[in-house]
């Protein structure tokens, strides 16, 4: 479980976040983090949450969106809402590195998730946009099926192609998950307050 200022870094994407309002300091399963994105970084590929909703607010810079196929330009106090279910992609679009508040809700075993490909970038374990290999991809994908799927290559194919692989992978040593990574913690800690605001309205200012 996450609370506010905790750091992590994935190397390989250019992402760099740091925990404004934890799943230890909310009540209900929130998650709202500061996204730092280098130019030309970006998420680890369009993707898709069965039942996850996610709010971002760009605080600086320009940012690129693919919602359900439809790509826009958020600027400086656009707000962007992707409900369960909307495959979509996020992107710095400028020239200049990009702050983004990201809200995501519930967000237990979305951390889960995100540390365990953080943790895969951080080991080397991923190609040149974060994306762990086929094996790897393909116990990880049966492990957070509830979490996140991938669009690439298409879910039919997935559900065939991880469903012969999964059991090799598994036998070569892969994992859905790893301990070491959950248990691992955060990159590094800043003191900051809890963010306040709600996921229903605009963002309010930190405390302090």
């Amino acid at each position: 479980m996450s609370r506010a200022g905790d750091v992590l870094e994935n190397p390989v994407t250019g992402e760099w976040t740091m925990v404004r309002l934890g799943t230890e300091d909310s009540e209900d399963g929130l998650l709202v983090a500061e996204f730092v994105v280098r130019p030309g970084g970006a998420v680890v590929g369009e993707h898709g949450h069965p039942v996850i909703e996610e709010w971002f607010t760009v605080m600086s810079g320009r940012v690129g969106f693919r919602l359900d196929g439809r790509e826009s330009v958020a600027g400086i106090g656009e707000r962007m809402h992707v409900p369960a279910g909307m495959e979509h992609d996020w992107w710095n679009a400028g020239d200049e590195e990009a702050r983004v508040i990201v809200e995501v809700k519930p967000a237990e075993r979305f951390e889960a998730m995100v540390a365990n490909l953080f943790g895969l970038a951080r080991d080397g374990k991923t190609d040149a946009k974060g994306m762990p290999n086929i094996l790897q991809l393909a116990v990880f994908a049966r492990e957070f099926e509830d979490v996140v799927y991938f669009t690439n290559p298409p879910r039919s194919v997935q559900k065939i192609l991880f469903g012969v692989l999964a059991p090799i992978a598994r036998l070569l040593g892969y994992r859905g998950s790893y301990a070491k990574y959950i248990e691992r913690g955060p990159d590094g800690r800043i003191e900051v307050e809890p963010w306040t605001g709600d996921v229903r309205g605009e963002m309010a200012a930190p405390k302090g």
